[in-house]
């Protein structure tokens, strides 16, 4: 008897760890470009991107003519994905940081309490972790329901901008800069420009130009 009790308890403790341990499921293409990040060689001075499709979808060195800026966004990405590949993030000890993360949190019904509290481990681990590196939050960008392509993304404007009026105070709060995007991509009815967009959630080539425009100045800043 008491070995059957020892038993159970081996396999009831083995079981909580597995799931303890399970990894996420965040998708094959998330882990591909997380292995892929972290094979990447470290770099000095690295101003990083971080991010879901919509930093994903831009070649930023390219738009800045500068090697030293590295795209660490992965489509479909959500805060609890950044925090579990933050390590990589931090471990250059990059000089700046720009993020943009919560759209697709929203899309899946997360609310905005843990949105919210995942930016600020997110924060606190860059803090911790690379002290110096100077952390850009960005606002989450609108969206447009003319398009029907990412209903469950589209329509969530309301929700954007009460977000991103969380996110500038946490900004001032934890000492990060804010950055307003989401106001530059209206349109007259407050929803993203659709010139600027192909499906009322992603940037075409003229929405990334609007963008660097936007921060152009906090990029290339020493």
């Amino acid at each position: 008897m008491k070995i059957l009790i020892s038993f159970l308890l081996i396999a009831f403790t083995c079981s909580l760890y597995s799931q303890e341990n399970k990894r996420p499921d965040f998708g094959a293409y998330y882990y591909h470009k997380k292995d892929l990040f972290e094979k990447l060689p470290n770099t000095e001075h690295e101003i990083i991107f971080l991010g879901n499709s919509i930093t994903d979808g831009a070649e930023w060195s390219e738009l800045f003519n500068d090697l030293r800026i590295k795209n660490r966004g992965i489509s479909g990405d959500i805060t609890d994905g950044i925090l579990y590949r933050l390590d990589e993030v931090t471990e250059s000890k990059p000089d700046k940081i720009f993020l943009m993360i919560g759209v697709n949190d929203l899309a899946r019904g997360t609310s905005s309490q843990q949105i919210l509290l995942n930016y600020e481990k997110i924060i606190k681990t860059i803090k911790d972790d690379s002290p110096k590196t100077k952390l850009f939050i960005e606002s989450v960008l609108p969206v447009n329901n003319a398009f029907s392509g990412f209903k469950n993304h589209t329509s969530k404007n309301k929700e954007i901008i009460a977000l991103n009026n969380d996110l500038k105070a946490l900004a001032i709060t934890f000492s990060a800069k804010y950055l307003d995007l989401h106001s530059s991509f209206l349109d007259n009815n407050g929803k993203l420009d659709a010139k600027y967009t192909e499906d009322g959630l992603h940037l075409n080539g003229a929405g990334y130009m609007l963008w660097k425009s936007k921060i152009e100045d906090y990029v290339t800043e020493k």
